[in-house]
């Protein structure tokens, strides 16, 4: 029986190939045997087993069959795999003593050539201006430690740096309902505003704006990363981060990735570019000047 570890998807995906492998020698086949069964290569096999390689779900099933491993052996298979393919770190966990995520997530953006960005309510963290940074990890609800807070925002600007790599590709999906967002004081969300448009005359960087008077076409409560073009062997093709209000999801599965790349092509086709993406940051830029002088704290 294959027990899903709490320690999340590494710690399960090292469990799925060594159950995997056990299968196989239990039922006496060879690498290139169990390969033609499954319909894939013998070396696929070798990167199951060595836990560089993720089986798809038909994959699976035919490994199970192949094997003869009983009814109850392959629906966990299936428990694991799933884990496996949907990494969840709850935000309670993750922070615990760990105040900086940047570095990590600098290393995945990395690895990933192309990166696209979708958020319907917040600035993305590639864009975000320090002040913008600071007052987001200050009202975050897991927060972090106030001796963290400065250490983030500095690793988040780090990030920044590769937008200005040609070798690397971006592209921004951004609502104008998160453009809006008072989250910080008017003269950090100017500020914000010009940061915006300066990344955006980068020739290696796309920024769409989906203003609030376009019809919705799909509807995604939530912002994601698709982490595109990945270079490490152990890497998936594609992966997709997801930062709910509990936790952070990491997805893998190539069914549930597809879902995402659907709603990125829904997404991009509602915004606007160009021109018409300069003059939209343009009139929030006049709507903000407008607006009462706030008091200085």
């Amino acid at each position: 029986m294959v027990v899903v570890s709490r320690e999340g998807g590494f710690g399960n995906r090292l469990r799925l190939a060594a159950e995997l492998r056990r299968l196989r020698e239990r039922a006496g086949l060879s690498g290139r045997r169990l390969a033609e069964y499954v319909g894939i290569s013998q070396s696929k096999v070798s990167r199951i087993e060595a836990s560089t390689a993720l089986p798809t779900r038909p994959e699976l099933t035919a490994w199970a069959e192949a094997t003869d491993a009983p009814d109850e052996t392959a629906a966990m298979l299936h428990v694991l795999a799933d884990s496996v393919y949907t990494d969840v770190r709850p935000w309670s966990t993750v922070l615990l003593g760990h105040g900086d995520l940047q570095n990590d997530i600098q290393r995945l953006e990395q690895r990933a050539r192309v990166k696209l960005v979708y958020e319907p309510s917040i600035v993305p963290g590639l864009l975000q201006v320090a002040g913008y940074a600071r007052r987001l990890f200050e009202v975050f609800e897991h927060g972090y430690a106030p001796q963290d807070v400065a250490q983030a925002v500095a690793s988040r600007v780090e990030r920044q740096a590769a937008l200005y790599d040609p070798a690397q590709r971006f592209e921004f999906v951004v609502t104008e309902a998160a453009l809006r967002l008072r989250l910080a004081p008017v003269h950090v969300l100017l500020a914000q505003l010009d940061r915006i448009g300066s990344v955006a005359s980068l020739g290696n960087v796309s920024l769409g704006l989906i203003p609030l008077s376009t019809p919705v076409t799909t509807y995604v409560p939530h912002g994601f990363v698709i982490f595109d073009e990945l270079t490490e062997p152990s890497d998936p093709a594609t992966l997709i981060m997801v930062e709910t209000v509990h936790a952070n999801l990491t997805i893998t599965d190539p069914a549930d990735v597809a879902v995402y790349r659907r709603q990125w092509a829904r997404l991009r086709k509602q915004a606007t570019y160009g021109d018409a993406a300069r003059d939209l940051l343009a009139e929030i830029a006049t709507a903000l000047r407008d607006l009462p002088t706030e008091p200085v704290s």
